[in-house]
């Protein structure tokens, strides 16, 4: 993207270094609209839920909303009362420096979970924030909240509502503690479009069930996942009709499943994207589960990072994951390469053919139940060294 593919109207940000982080680098960002914006979102259904996901939670509930402030470095999670206090806090003095409400103010946090947050650094990061924010600062934004990222996660769409142009443009952060059961990760998407509350809320709900609902980097759901929309309705549209709204939708969907895809090439460790592709499930649950169940198997993910197409591995996932299935009726794909033929080895030809595509950064693995019509899919990554030794530092 160009310098000016970062930017949406009405809308400005910026990022400091509160000191959460241990490398010194920016940690805490700021999202502001110029005025109230419609506001929608999807949180973890994880039962320990943050104290920021408790806060910002209700803050959502009537529908609009001004700033979004988001801290990297500590998660402010199982912290008890005192963290939900911090949060609180946080949003006042976001508010108090910009002159709004504290419930227009959403918060959300990720890193390190347990330890408090450090509030001098947050109280004192804030008038930085205030005095920083610009138009093309939400670059910056999409930086200060990485953790184990290796890169920020930007991407964009533009369309048009009633001959108006307007965009949608989505930032991230994710790479771990990834299998989201709504959304996952933190994700913050902004458009000037004029929209109502419920529909927005219709399409964020369906855009994210379709994306970051069907990712997985570890089979973790984190505590603080969350997904935030804001729209401020500066593009000067009118209504949108049913054609807007299916367009719209279709542009947020993009945008997240950019930002989801981005997420698992991204995931810890990580050399391969593979898409797990059910199809002849006998419900949509069964496609669902099918999916996730082998898209989560340890040992078919270390299969992918071995560029092994150990149908073996496969076919004992699907066995455990209590769908409705027939072995002798599995047929198993890598790409177009057909390792199994009803529940049988194809051959050592066809495996080592499917090795060579397993080399590539990315690849499919078609599995044909062959007991009904539907299907799903879920975009996973391998299982490598690397993870283990992200995930077995990453506090010290």
């Amino acid at each position: 993207m160009d310098k000016e593919d970062y930017i949406i109207e009405g809308f400005e940000a910026s990022a400091v270094a509160a000191g959460l982080k241990k490398t010194g680098e920016q940690d805490v960002a700021l999202i502001v609209s110029q005025g109230p914006a419609a506001v929608a979102g999807v949180f973890t259904t994880n039962q320990v839920k943050a104290a920021p996901v408790l806060l910002t939670q209700d803050h959502v509930q009537d529908g609009r909303a001004r700033a979004i402030i988001a801290n990297s470095g500590n998660a402010n999670a199982c912290t008890g009362k005192e963290g939900l206090q911090n949060a609180r806090r946080t949003a006042e003095l976001v508010a108090r420096g910009l002159n709004m409400n504290p419930d227009e103010i959403l918060v959300a946090s990720t890193g390190v979970i347990g330890a408090q947050l450090d509030m001098d650094g947050i109280a004192g990061a804030v008038p930085g924030l205030i005095e920083k924010l610009a138009s093309e600062g939400i670059k910056d934004a999409a930086k200060a909240i990485m953790t184990t990222d290796s890169f920020p996660k930007l991407s964009r769409f533009e369309g048009q509502a009633q001959e108006k142009p307007y965009n949608i443009l989505g930032i991230a952060k994710g790479a771990g503690m990834i299998m989201p059961r709504m959304a996952t990760m933190l994700c913050f998407v902004l458009s000037d479009i004029h929209i109502e509350t419920a529909d927005l809320k219709r399409a964020v709900t369906e855009s994210a069930e379709t994306t970051f609902n069907r990712i997985s980097v570890d089979g973790d759901t984190s505590t603080n996942d969350m997904v935030l929309v804001m729209a401020n309705g500066l593009a000067g549209n009118g209504s949108l009709d049913v054609e807007d709204l299916q367009e719209f939708t279709r542009g947020l969907n993009r945008v997240m499943e950019d930002l989801a895809t981005m997420i698992v090439k991204d995931g810890e460790g990580a050399t391969k994207v593979v898409q797990v592709k059910i199809r002849g499930a006998a419900t949509p649950h069964d496609a669902e589960t099918a999916a996730r169940v082998v898209a989560n198997s340890s040992l078919v993910k270390t299969a992918f990072y071995g560029q092994d197409p150990n149908w073996g591995r496969i076919m004992g996932a699907l066995g455990r994951s209590s769908i409705q299935m027939a072995e002798e009726k599995v047929g198993i794909w890598i790409n177009d390469i057909q390792i199994v033929a009803n529940g049988l080895g194809a051959g050592v030809h066809c495996e080592r053919a499917a090795a060579e595509q397993m080399k590539g950064e990315t690849f499919d693995l078609v599995i044909d139940l062959q007991q009904g019509e539907h299907a799903d899919r879920l975009i996973t990554c391998d299982l490598t060294h690397e993870y283990v030794s992200i995930n077995a530092d990453y506090r010290t």
